[in-house]
């Protein structure tokens, strides 16, 4: 699914008004549209709840009054408050003037009792950005400490759609969003005023649209499972690929038995671990199924600079290598990672530590020899860029965008609403949820990208499927268990049958 800036969807709408439709026709194409899904939501017993819908004064009230007349044509106790002034402008004065006609009650703020079961939020539309003025930022806090549940329409009023800002805002329980995704759906902070959020489409036709690499996309279901066909019924293992993990350390032994077995359970054929000696009774111990390499290791048992020429040997077996997660970063780890960045003809997947090591020499990654994922969490990111994490927090995809293309690497932004880049075509997650946000997470989603690149998927398919399938595994699990209680290995447990979601 596309997500647009509020640039582009009105770019979008300019093209639908030529072809297509009138702005009046649009507008209540919209409302009905956003009723219907409110029906979809709250059907049962709406006629007995009492539903107000806040109204601004611009474009996006049209679909309001739409709303509000169609809930009083059924029946329903619904009325309209003005936030701030009648509408001036000649489309939702004509909705405004019909709802009125049709006996819906209309109230100013002011005069407004918070009675209701329902409020649906129509003040501002796309178009908003900065702080609100008086008295939109009152009414924001009156919505947010009432007791009915919030519907937004298109996007929460007082979050910047272009760029998912947030100074004061209203905080929806449901989102509806029109035609396509905004910014403010995927980006923080707005994302977390967003509630759940659904779309709506309105008779706007393909033709409207620019070609896809214009817009972000989300990662859908239907375009991960394009890659991963029936398996041949006279495979064998070799068919599956070959992946070497370079991870751990005697601090973090986990963070290596972690991606080795996300590895496993999504299908790789072989998978070798490599890792300092000390910690070869760990890792025998959690893994049966891997080949193991246990290498030299300096006084801090991380892996020494002496392991290289092994490292190298193991290089030319691998089709791809993880490396970095429980790695530690020092003198040594920084030598290693650069070597295997520039000698590697296999993809690579560098996590944790393996970003960390490079990055002080971060220009290394333009020498490599083979596709290379990088997989950042936002401080880490800061660190490759030379910012601080609240930049990078603030302008998630197009630092994205922009490391990808000067690398020419596969960037992904993990985070709530993960960012996946090329440089040239971007995506973001929509699944996943906070109970993921613990040690061992980012462990598992490397070994699931380093899975795939070995069975053969090019590097942007690899990654973007196994941003997939981590978020997925994550919502299951947190649905069979709970956020608060959910813990990676859980998570690990049910990886597995969660792949078939993907197969033919």
């Amino acid at each position: 699914m596309r997500v647009l800036t509020a640039k582009q969807i009105k770019q979008v709408e300019e093209r639908a008004f030529v072809s297509r439709f009138t702005e009046e026709g649009l507008m209540l194409s919209a409302g009905t549209a956003c009723f219907n899904k409110i029906l979809r939501y709250y059907g049962e017993g709406i006629e007995q709840k009492k539903i107000a819908v806040f109204c601004g004064n611009g474009k996006n009230a049209g679909d309001g009054f739409v709303i509000a007349s169609l809930f009083v044509k059924m029946g329903v106790d619904a009325c309209i408050v003005l936030v701030d002034k009648a509408p001036e402008l000649p489309e939702p004065k004509l909705y405004f003037d019909e709802a009125v006609s049709i006996g819906v009650k209309d109230y100013y703020f002011t005069e407004y009792e918070f009675n209701c079961d329902i409020i649906v939020d129509c003040i501002f539309g796309i178009g908003f950005h900065g702080e609100p003025r008086a008295p939109f930022n009152e009414v924001f806090d009156a919505v947010n400490a009432s007791n009915a549940s919030v519907i937004s329409i298109d996007t929460p009023s007082g979050t910047d759609a272009a760029t998912g800002e947030v100074t004061n805002a209203v905080k929806a329980d449901l989102t509806i969003a029109i035609s396509t995704l905004k910014f403010a759906h995927v980006l923080p902070p707005a994302n977390a005023y967003c509630g759940k959020t659904v779309t709506v489409q309105i008779g706007i036709t393909e033709d409207c649209y620019d070609k896809d690499c214009t817009y972000v996309h989300t990662i859908t279901k239907s375009d991960i499972k394009r890659n991963f066909p029936a398996r041949d019924k006279n495979a064998h293992k070799g068919t599956f690929g070959r992946q070497l993990n370079i991870c751990g350390s005697y601090q973090m032994p986990g963070a290596a038995v972690i991606c080795a077995s996300a590895a496993l359970k999504t299908g790789v054929g072989l998978l070798k671990c490599a890792f300092p000696k000390s910690i070869y009774s760990v890792m025998t111990s959690h893994l049966f199924q891997p080949i193991f390499k246990p290498l030299c290791e300096n006084e801090q048992k991380t892996l020494s600079i002496g392991a290289m020429n092994d490292i190298f040997d193991e290089l030319k077996w691998a089709d791809s290598v993880v490396l970095g997660c429980g790695l530690g970063n020092n003198d040594d780890t920084q030598v290693i990672v650069g070597q295997i960045i520039k000698s590697s003809e296999a993809p690579i997947v560098l996590d944790a530590d393996g970003i960390n090591a490079a990055a002080p020499f971060i220009d290394i990654i333009k020498d490599k020899k083979a596709p290379l994922v990088i997989t950042p969490h936002p401080a880490e990111m800061a660190r490759l860029i030379g910012e601080n994490t609240a930049y990078v927090q603030e302008n998630r995809i197009a630092v994205s965008k922009a490391f990808a293309k000067e690398n020419e690497v596969v960037l992904v932004l993990k985070g709530a609403n993960t960012v996946v880049t090329d440089g040239n075509c971007v995506f973001v997650s929509t699944n996943g949820n906070a109970g993921m946000a613990m040690g061992g997470t980012g462990d598992m989603l490397a070994g699931i990208i380093g899975s795939f690149l070995a069975q053969g998927l090019p590097a942007l398919d690899a990654a973007k499927a196994g941003v997939y399938i981590h978020g997925f595994c994550g919502d299951v699990t947190a649905r069979e268990l709970s956020q608060r209680g959910m813990t990676v290995s859980d998570m690990l447990s049910v990886l597995g049958a969660l792949m078939s979601e993907l197969e033919d």
